[in-house]
């Protein structure tokens, strides 16, 4: 669905993903938030199981990410806000904040923001602070093609991973690679790597967020994760007092190993 929301650049349309059922604000509401050069499309099986048991779902494209208006927001603080204004949009008072990778931050300071808010906080692949490369970033700005194939190249743990998502049999490596370089191209900003990975090396206020944060948290960790490293995580589930789960997955857990990630957040959503 499209909603308009009053974020930092003014009001812009933006595409909520709702699992194939009608939002529905009365419901229980679990908002998903996307990684970097990602979209709404990496949440479709949590997305629509969530939806069809009870609650409402809204996987939303970040300004400037395929479907939703530009331009891409440069802070975590900006998404967080803007995360915020989409609950206001859509007469939500509160919600649950699901997030992998960038998205974790994002949900984690938007929990932060309106502690009153947040039901549940989610964060998937993530560890706080979540530093980049500075020769990641600098490839980004001279070939973002080869930035793209880097952060695939260690985002899986396996180069043939069963069972997949959405199915078994799918490439995962193949399909990561593809949908970065659709988000790449969708809007035209040829920065666009460069700002969503610039924007998790500049967050550090995370540990402090975290201590603000008021409801259950649950960590859902790839055991193999090279992008975002377990143990870089152990500090925030103790501010957190967060659950941990861990799963055979690599920093795209949501694709390589698709139900123990839905298993461990049905248990922490309830």
């Amino acid at each position: 669905m499209k909603v308009t929301v009053d974020g930092p650049n003014g009001p812009q349309a933006v595409y909520a993903y709702t699992g194939g059922v009608p939002f529905d604000p009365a419901l229980p509401c679990v908002v998903f938030i996307h990684g970097a050069m990602n979209d709404h499309t990496v949440w479709t099986l949590l997305a629509r199981w969530f939806a069809h048991h009870g609650h409402g779902v809204l996987a939303a494209d970040l300004p400037g990410h395929m479907r939703s208006a530009g331009p891409a927001l440069a802070t975590v603080q900006e998404m967080a806000r803007w995360a915020l204004a989409l609950l206001d949009a859509l007469g939500v008072a509160r919600a649950a904040w699901v997030g992998h990778s960038m998205g974790s931050l994002v949900a984690l300071e938007a929990a932060a923001r309106a502690p009153q808010r947040a039901t549940q906080l989610a964060m998937l692949g993530t560890c706080v602070p979540m530093p980049v490369p500075q020769a990641l970033l600098d490839l980004s700005l001279a070939d973002t093609p080869a930035a793209i194939e880097r952060v695939v190249t260690y985002s899986f743990s396996t180069l043939a991973a069963k069972p997949s998502f959405p199915s078994p049999g799918v490439w995962l490596r193949g399909a990561a690679r593809g949908l970065m370089h659709q988000v790449w191209r969708a809007q035209g900003d040829e920065r666009l790597f460069h700002t969503d990975f610039t924007a998790c090396h500049a967050y550090t206020q995370g540990m402090e967020a975290a201590a603000q944060v008021r409801c259950p948290a649950t960590l859902v960790l790839g055991e193999h994760d090279q992008m975002t490293l377990p143990r870089s995580a152990r500090e925030l589930a103790q501010v957190l007092r967060a659950r941990v789960h861990a799963v055979p997955a690599g920093h795209f857990l949501m694709q390589e190993s698709p139900d123990p990630v839905l298993a461990a957040l049905r248990g922490a959503l309830g």
